[in-house]
């Protein structure tokens, strides 16, 4: 099917979409929207799993609570007080913001209110989606035009924010099986083809390529046109080598920006963006997004060379790499930004389904576990821009970023910049969208746990539903009811972590035997109606080395930090960008000693663990699920520098402090915490 044809089959693309794709969907039943499970199209390499469509999983338990505590919170009512993404937004027409803010809103906005059929949060979708689809140009080109003599035209020209605005399509066509977005999408890509070499990739879209492949080869497997490809090899030759970058890594230690060679022209002359964080985790999918061209085994496995040396020289405990805002080291008081938590979190959530690495599921538990949260009010109601393993006061002072400024770790509206206020949505809904994946033998695969309901077809054409219920991360059991509507065979997975290495399984009582560690489980039956599924995953307390050999404390999927009081300040009057009401902004200050280090053997590590009710907002202070009690002592030599814990003592450490029974709670649940301890030596 080429462009023209794309063009002109609105009216009838209910019926192309089935009639083409014979051979790689997958369709599910009854089910609002676009309801096709599509596997890769020819030439492209064939994913392990497949995204189900948007909406195939909803979210139970604690997690649908999450969703509504964030419905409740900024996303559902930011477009209502913040100017950047309101009724002015050049997304809708107005002659405010026309850059990334509203397509990054929507990018969350939208995933979120159809997992929770919000219908007024839906409504607010459909306003801003609709804008976009019946205002095309002529040409193609879709989103907001530069006012005459406008002075920032090249904003308007820039490839970089009609790429989040794609993947928003993307959303929408699953959700609800518009007829209008694939013709607006064909004939947008048509129009980019036509100017590819006229109009380069530049500057963040330089980038950030991988973000637009996503969006071109999800319509190439709807329509099959070789122009596409074509295309993408374009974009590729255009957009910055990540793989070559990784795989001859030069940022050692934390960078100095001013020092490095500037890469950009225009607007954006300024910065260095090859160690800039965001860029770097959007990065973690391109080459393995890019395989599905290229068909390159190396590009495929090129997540492990990302890992290894972001972990190796820029690591923090929570899953994350400092940047704050470029490459900081491994000292648990450098930053990560919010924006580059949820995009790791999308890269890995793709990575994992080409790829269909249990170890990369267990990372992307851990930074959807620990970063997303930890960065996050309870309420969402405000947000870090960099947040800190060890972070023991949140406040207007100068700290030791690597570029940015005094308000990046308060919590607020708008901290440092508002890139973040537009782009935090997209964390927990994508992730509860990416719960379950469909296998390439048409079966069902769990990549990571959480209360949820899946519903799709199997091989065969067979409906089924799988029913999620657990406290998982916080507990170790998990329970499916699988209904099929008639008995059926099919594949089921599920991920075992590589940190449960007594997991089980029973099915219907029945032990399963050969469960291994850092793997996929596969379960090969004829499912009958009401089959029980329950999956075992103990959870010892376990730890890990840091930076200058400092020790976390870990639990299953969830790292551990020192429960410090926390009094909420709210700021008034101080902040280049003030909160607008009903949002805030808060400094917190400590009202607790945090200057400890663990008393502990690491080899035969003794700790007690304390459960409590799984509440309505578990990743807060108070609510916390879980406590371990560990042996400590106080290290005075240990202290501020300029406004954050300085790098903790080289471990073991002397202290001749009395020992104190210190309380340690979910990483995320802490606003303010130690997560790297140095070791007390013996005394």
């Amino acid at each position: 099917m080429s462009f023209r044809q794309i063009v002109l089959a609105g009216a009838l693309l209910s019926l192309i979409i089935p009639l083409a794709l014979p051979a790689q969907t997958v369709t599910k039943d009854s089910a609002p929207g676009n309801s096709t499970v599509v596997k890769n199209r020819p030439p492209l390499a064939p994913n392990a799993f497949y995204l189900l469509p948007l909406a195939a999983i909803k979210p139970k338990g604690w997690l649908r609570r999450q969703l509504e505590i964030q419905a409740d919170g900024l996303t559902g009512h930011l477009d209502e007080f913040w100017p950047d993404v309101g009724p002015r937004s050049g997304w809708l027409g107005g002659t405010g913001e026309s850059w990334e803010r509203g397509p990054y809103y929507l990018d969350g906005l939208l995933p979120l209110a159809y997992l929770l059929d919000d219908q007024k949060l839906i409504a607010k979708v459909k306003k801003w989606v609709d804008w976009t689809l019946d205002h095309q140009r002529p040409d193609g080109a879709i989103g907001p035009q530069a006012p005459a003599g406008a002075k920032d035209a090249a904003r308007y020209q820039d490839w970089w924010p009609k790429m989040i605005m794609l993947k928003v399509l993307t959303q929408y066509d699953e959700a609800t099986g518009d007829p209008r977005v694939i013709p607006v999408m064909g004939r947008y890509f048509k129009h980019r083809l036509e100017l590819a070499e006229q109009r380069p990739l530049r500057d963040w879209g330089r980038q950030r390529w991988a973000d637009e492949l996503l969006s071109l080869l999800w319509l190439y497997n709807r329509g099959g046109d070789p122009e596409l490809l074509d295309l993408a090899r374009t974009i590729k030759s255009q957009g910055r080598d990540w793989k070559q970058h990784f795989a001859n890594f030069q940022f050692t230690t934390k960078v100095n920006p001013q020092a490095l060679r500037f890469e950009t022209a225009g607007w954006l002359s300024d910065l260095p963006l090859g160690t800039h964080g965001v860029n770097n985790a959007m990065a973690m999918k391109t080459s393995t997004v890019w395989s599905l061209v290229s068909g390159e085994e190396s590009d495929r496995r090129a997540i492990d060379q990302i890992l290894k040396v972001l972990d190796q020289y820029h690591g923090l405990p929570n899953g994350m790499f400092s940047a704050d805002e470029h490459y900081a080291g491994t000292d648990p008081s450098q930053g990560i930004e919010l924006c580059a938590v949820v995009e790791a979190m999308f890269s890995l959530e793709h990575v994992v389904a080409i790829l269909g690495d249990a170890p990369l599921a267990d990372r992307l538990e851990r930074i959807t576990y620990n970063a997303l949260p930890a960065t996050l009010s309870g309420d969402l109601w405000s947000h870090q821009y960099d947040q800190q393993p060890n972070q023991v006061r949140c406040s207007l002072e100068k700290r030791d970023w690597s570029t940015n400024g005094p308000e990046s770790n308060i919590f607020g509206l708008e901290p440092n910049f508002g890139c973040c206020t537009a782009n935090l949505h997209q964390g927990w809904p994508k992730f509860a969208a990416s719960l379950w994946m469909a296998t390439a033998d048409d079966g069902l695969v769990a990549v990571a746990y959480a209360p949820s309901e899946v519903k799709t077809v199997i091989q065969g054409g067979t409906p089924v539903t799988i029913v999620e219920e657990t406290d998982y991360p916080f507990r170790d059991e998990v329970r499916l009811t699988v209904t099929p509507a008639r008995a059926a065979e099919f594949p089921l997975q599920l991920r075992i972590p590589g940190w449960a290495d007594q997991a089980s399984i029973a099915i219907n009582g029945q032990k399963v035997a050969g469960i291994k560690a850092a793997s996929f489980h596969r379960l090969n039956r004829k499912w009958q109606k009401g089959d029980q599924v329950v999956l075992k995953l103990p959870m010892k307390v376990r730890s890990s080395r840091w930076h200058n050999h400092a020790i976390a404390i870990e639990r299953g999927p969830l790292v551990y930090a020192l429960k410090v009081g926390e009094d909420w300040r709210r700021v008034q009057g101080k902040m280049k960008h003030p909160a607008i009401p009903p949002a805030s902004d808060w400094e917190i200050h400590p009202t607790t000693a945090w200057n400890y280090g663990l008393a502990i053997n690491p080899q035969r590590l003794q700790a007690e663990v304390v459960e409590k009710t799984v509440g309505q907002i578990p990743f807060s202070v108070e609510g916390a699920p879980i406590e371990i009690k560990v042996k400590g002592r106080r290290v005075p030599q240990w202290t501020l520098i300029n406004g954050s814990a300085g790098p903790p003592p080289m471990s073991p450490v002397n202290s001749n402090e009395p020992v104190e029974r210190l309380t340690l709670i979910p990483y995320g649940s802490a606003k303010l915490r130690v997560t790297a301890f140095p070791l007390v030596g013996k005394n």
